[in-house]
């Protein structure tokens, strides 16, 4: 290879009117260099290749029957799954299906009722799996009753259900109880989606918005007036915010001619005010009162927590009595594992003997916020609990308590210290 390079004074020069340039040979240290490198890596290349040829190799049967059974999972590829199963199925002797076989296979199913199109054939294979599972002696878990019930919910069964997730005892989820849940409000069966309620209640599963919603719903379309105010309580306190589709449920009900209707014309005033004082301020709790057409209207709340709308102000409330005292319960329970019960139980005794006090603060915290004043004193100024106070300060040194009563900033602020 030749370059030709003209020089701008060639008129000058006829002579020297080009160089004939030619491009630098490596040295042979560089090409002995490159040679070796080029050589490591294509044996690098086709040691690569015979280590893969040789894991391929060494697969066996039930571990490759695995990876594709993951494989079809994760791409919820029913139609493969199918195959992978009844290829399985007909050599027993060389694939040995376990429970994660089988809830794999299942999930897969659960996945596939959804789409229109492979629907019925889900239903039907995954029953089939769950058949072969039972009779085959592998015992089914949570996970199993699960994806059986969301099959056979598809299929508008929630008794078969309901019992399937009964059968898990107290290890059920919400996801366990959910389609039996949701298949009777779908077919507008109350009464049966209230007692899969009242059975997930009593192990303890806390319904959330999407089970509350079907209740409220399903409450709704029946009219029933007493259900439908309550389950608006229970979202209330179950959720911050409801989404868009419970918000219109929720404004259909009170637009309805059944909401109108609903309601008491005559109510005890004490009553009412004394259950508002039970409930913390916020609620009542006694149902509907009055009756006539309701206004909705959608709205926003300013900064200063005032309404645009019908311009009511938002005051705190409080929670409800039985809050309170799940709240102290739980609160004794955990001073009682860490503290000698013997001195909390003293402690008990003389908080009865003092309740005329409306709080109690511990003096050991409190005086931790914003501790910049001589010899670690307290600024009650600075509290944000400018309320009557009664600061218990646990020294080491034993002795009776002594009170002092002293004005701050026009809060009456009880200080109890121990003598020494």
């Amino acid at each position: 290879m030749m370059i030709i390079s003209m020089s701008p004074y060639s008129s000058l020069f006829p002579n020297h009117s080009a160089r004939f340039l030619s491009p630098p040979k490596p040295p042979p240290i560089c090409q002995r260099a490159a040679r070796i490198t080029a050589a490591i890596a294509t044996m690098n290349s086709s040691g690569d290749k015979q280590q893969c040829r040789k894991k391929k190799k060494a697969l066996t049967p039930e571990t490759q029957f695995r990876l594709t059974l993951d494989q079809c999972s994760k791409n919820k590829d029913l139609k493969a799954a199918i195959s992978l199963y009844d290829s399985a199925v007909s050599k027993p002797s060389s694939i040995r299906m376990s429970n994660h076989h089988f809830n794999s296979f299942l999930y897969i199913c659960s996945n596939s009722v959804s789409n229109p199109e492979t629907k019925q054939s889900s239903i039907e294979f995954g029953l089939r799996v769950y058949e072969n599972m039972v009779s085959g002696g592998t015992s089914p878990n949570e996970a199993t009753a699960t994806s059986v019930a969301r099959l056979v919910a598809a299929n508008n069964d929630g008794d078969t259900a309901f019992e399937l997730a009964k059968g898990v005892g107290n290890g059920g989820k919400l996801r366990t109880y959910g389609p039996a849940l949701f298949c009777f409000c779908r077919n507008g069966d109350a009464d049966k989606a209230y007692q899969v309620e009242e059975q997930m209640e009593t192990i303890g599963l806390q319904l959330e918005e999407p089970e509350l919603c079907a209740l409220f719903k399903v409450s709704v379309e029946k009219g029933n007036q007493a259900n439908v105010y309550n389950y608006l309580h229970k979202l209330r306190k179950a959720v911050r915010g409801v989404s868009e589709m419970t918000a219109e449920i929720i404004e259909g009900w009170f637009r309805g001619e059944v909401a109108s209707m609903s309601g008491l014309l005559k109510w005890d005033a004490n009553q009412v005010k004394e259950m508002l004082v039970m409930n913390g301020g916020g609620w009542h709790g006694l149902g509907w009162l009055g009756k006539g057409n309701w206004t909705v209207q959608r709205t926003s709340i300013a900064s200063d927590g005032q309404c645009l709308t019908c311009s009511e102000q938002l005051v705190c409330v409080d929670i409800a009595r039985e809050e309170t005292e799940a709240f102290a319960y739980s609160v004794a329970s955990l001073a009682m594992e860490r503290e000698s019960q013997s001195n909390f139980k003293e402690f008990q005794d003389w908080l009865e003997s003092h309740s005329e006090f409306e709080a109690v603060v511990d003096g050991a915290n409190i005086g931790l916020y914003q501790q910049n004043f001589a010899e670690g004193g307290f600024s009650a100024s600075q509290s944000s609990l400018l309320q009557l106070l009664i600061i218990c300060i646990i020294g080491v040194i034993n002795g009776p308590l002594l009170s002092c009563t002293k004005n701050v900033s026009g809060h009456s602020l009880r200080v109890l210290t121990t003598e020494s």
